[in-house]
């Protein structure tokens, strides 16, 4: 299992952070795993997952959300 750090992450996702921390806690982007006392990483295929099911149009945006 390989875990990538929240910069990866944020490059990979090219979502803010307090975006992707918004996305996690209403359930729509998977929750990282503790790795030490005060450090998470995300499971990369968990986050390749999450990429691969967005829209082809590159749009990070919650389908449905208000505008």
């Amino acid at each position: 299992m390989q875990l990538e750090r929240l910069p990866q992450v944020l490059q990979r996702t090219t979502l803010s952070r307090a975006h992707l921390y918004n996305l996690m806690s209403k359930g729509h982007f998977p929750k990282p795993c503790r790795i030490g006392k005060r450090a998470v990483g995300w499971r990369s295929q968990d986050v390749d997952q999450w990429i691969e099911s967005r829209p082809e149009s590159g749009s990070w945006k919650l389908e449905g959300a208000v505008k």
